[in-house]
């Protein structure tokens, strides 16, 4: 098993966030990994930054503290959607299957009135006695607040619309029983401008797409890349190490896709064949992955591969200035009558 693996497995037994070293610690004790490093929690860390970083909205991971990852979105991953229901509920309900954490939370706050607001302790606890939440982490409200605070952030640094709104103390709400205003405003803005960053990677040649997508590593952290030349590149249209936290480099060989049809197993298989020693993969495509594609990717017996779909690669490309400029404003609102009262 890999250290991503063994961290995840590891994660999704405890239920809540942990600290790398603690990550390091359990996975050891398990015997799920084997290591001779003498620092291997850096390994894990860097491993885990390195998911994010590569696979963005569609990692097993988020990091909500310095040094401290916890589960993002397990509803990618369908092993974690094979619970079996309660049997006091008919088939077919919002119980059929056990919730992820942030549709459990998005389920509880769809039944309150008038858009209330609740703690994440009580949202949590709802959850659970409803029968839509199972997990066997002894702080599962931690968890909660943990991955709200993750896709609240994560949302508004990429500009796009929000799931919940977090207020003073732990309350938590839906986004969306907020007034229409200026901030919806923006991020229609920012989705409109993201589908035509996608757009015009679409439109240009396929030298100019890597030429684009050469540009979008180095932004994003990748240093010495080099563009093979078209026709002689094997499955593999630019190469270049990524250097996590000036510390570790990790060689990638990239292939770029302008394509407007979905990209399937063999096109992972061709730039799988064409990997070097130590070496990783990363397809990245104006369209979308097949579900064969994405099977084959996160294939354990092999090299790793990541996929980046156009979805991901406009969200990239407006996050780190490539063909776009991030203008920031500032936005005052008024808390409730409860905050402004409070010393």
């Amino acid at each position: 098993m890999t250290a991503i693996d063994a961290a995840y497995q590891v994660l999704l037994e405890a239920g809540k966030p942990l600290h790398c070293k603690e990550i390091t610690k359990r996975i050891l004790a398990a015997g799920l990994w084997e290591t001779k490093g003498k620092t291997p929690w850096d390994t894990v860390a860097v491993g885990i930054q390195g998911d994010i970083k590569g696979k963005g909205a569609r990692s097993r991971f988020c990091q909500p503290g310095p040094g401290t990852f916890a589960l993002a979105a397990p509803d990618l991953f369908p092993q974690l959607s094979q619970q079996p229901r309660r049997p006091d509920r008919p088939a077919g309900s919002p119980s059929d299957k056990y919730m992820l954490f942030l549709d459990a939370a998005e389920h509880v706050l769809m039944g309150m009135k008038d858009g209330a607001r609740l703690h994440y302790r009580d949202i949590t606890a709802r959850a659970i006695a409803d029968g839509l939440l199972r997990t066997e982490g002894k702080t599962p409200e931690a968890t909660m607040a943990a991955q709200i605070g993750t896709d609240i952030r994560r949302r508004e640094e990429r500009g796009e619309t929000q799931r919940f709104v977090r207020e003073g103390r732990g309350m938590i709400g839906l986004a969306r029983d907020l007034p229409v205003g200026i901030a919806d405003q923006i991020r229609q803005h920012n989705v409109e401008a993201r589908e035509k960053l996608l757009e015009r990677a679409r439109d240009g040649t396929p030298d100019d797409f890597e030429g684009l997508v050469e540009e979008l590593l180095l932004a994003m952290g990748f240093e010495d890349v080099d563009k093979t030349r078209i026709g002689q590149d094997g499955g593999v249209d630019v190469r270049g190490p990524l250097v996590v936290g000036d510390v570790v480099r990790i060689r990638m060989a990239v292939q770029a896709k302008r394509w407007m049809g979905t990209v399937g197993a063999s096109t992972v298989q061709q730039l799988r064949g064409s990997l070097g020693v130590h070496e990783q993969g990363l397809v990245i495509t104006t369209s979308k992955f097949s579900p064969q594609a994405r099977r084959e990717a996160e294939r354990s017996d092999a090299s790793p591969v990541a996929l980046m779909d156009g979805e991901q690669l406009a969200v990239l490309l407006a996050e780190h200035e490539v063909g776009a400029r991030r203008r920031q404003h500032v936005l005052i609102t008024l808390g409730s009558d409860e905050q402004a009262a409070q010393p």
